[in-house]
């Protein structure tokens, strides 16, 4: 089926190569005269909406139409996601398709397949993600995440980081949110340490190990470690331990409370927390939103797996 554009078209080309009028044109291909001659008028609210798009896209250049859409609603915009979809089209934006690698998703007893967080603070996961500074020194980065709610709990930043760090962050976050039921990791020697293994067991949580060379295991801590490098670490150049320290912190009040996220029906993390909340359980009563798919998951998390070995081949570490 042509569309009535492309039959305007048409309706042109007719008229300049045959010489015959518009009527005779529009009758023979079929084109009605009142459509023929409409003029589309651009509405008032079109131009400062694509600034703003443009501006998001800027700011954020791995958000794709639907997270742009998510945002705009957020900021009080009324609009649907087809017309974001029409302007982003109209502009020409696109985000880079990305190959993706499956992997089989494994039986360990502690994966994210078996043992998945049913509320909040019922599974939290940890791992490391290596970067380094403009003179070439490692940065070492400590990750932490609700696995249910999918908040970014804490980002810590050194050259080193040692058990006793992680006892460190975990204490902290233990008093400000209480402590989770399981804490799932890989078997990196700063979480099976015997100091940690004790000091969790002290305050009753269960450690999640899981299988050696299994990352995809640890789904959801590698799905945020890849958004972390994605939209934050590869373009980002720190000078310093402490400039990294400030700009993974603004990034991870963005990434809780700002970046819509598709697996929690583009609700960001904080605000699918206050739900959670609010459908009367702190520990986390489910809320009306549909649990979010673990098939994606999993393929976020070795995207992110992919793209951390590319890094560390690229620089040599």
């Amino acid at each position: 089926m042509v569309s009535p554009a492309r039959r305007r078209e048409a309706v042109d080309q007719s008229q300049a190569a045959l010489a015959v009028s518009q009527r005779r044109a529009c009758q023979v291909i079929g084109q009605p005269r009142s459509t023929q001659r409409y003029v589309a008028q651009e509405r008032d609210d079109e131009k400062p909406l694509v600034r703003r798009i443009l501006a998001l896209v800027q700011r954020h250049p791995r958000y794709g139409y639907r997270r742009i859409w998510a945002l705009l609603r957020a900021e009080g915009h009324r609009v649907n996601v087809k017309r974001i979809y029409r302007l982003w089209r109209k502009e020409g934006l696109r985000v880079p398709q990305k190959q993706r690698k499956r992997r089989r998703l494994g039986c360990s007893a502690n994966g994210i397949v078996r043992h998945r967080a049913a509320h909040r603070n019922h599974v939290w996961c940890y791992d490391f993600v290596s970067d380094q500074t403009a003179d070439g020194r490692t940065l070492k980065m400590l990750t932490v995440e609700d696995e249910y709610t999918r908040e970014c709990l804490a980002i810590e930043v050194a050259r080193s980081i040692t058990s006793r760090d992680v006892i460190k962050v975990l204490r902290y976050l233990f008093e400000v949110r209480g402590a989770p039921a399981h804490l799932r990791s890989d078997n990196g020697p700063e979480f099976i340490a015997r100091a940690i293994r004790q000091w969790l067991g002290e305050h009753g949580v269960n450690t999640l190990y899981i299988e050696p060379g299994a990352p995809w295991e640890n789904g959801f801590n590698e799905s945020f470690n890849g958004k972390l490098r994605d939209e934050l670490l590869n373009g980002e150049l720190f000078t310093s331990v402490r400039e990294a320290r400030v700009v993974t912190q603004d990034y991870q009040m963005e990434y809780n409370h700002r970046r819509p996220h598709s697996s929690l029906e583009y609700l960001t993390p904080a605000a699918f927390a206050a739900q959670c909340a609010t459908a009367g359980n702190l520990s986390g009563a489910l809320p009306p939103n549909p649990r979010p798919p673990l098939r994606k998951v999993l393929e976020d998390g070795c995207r992110g797996i992919v793209r951390t070995g590319q890094t560390l081949m690229a620089t040599g570490t």
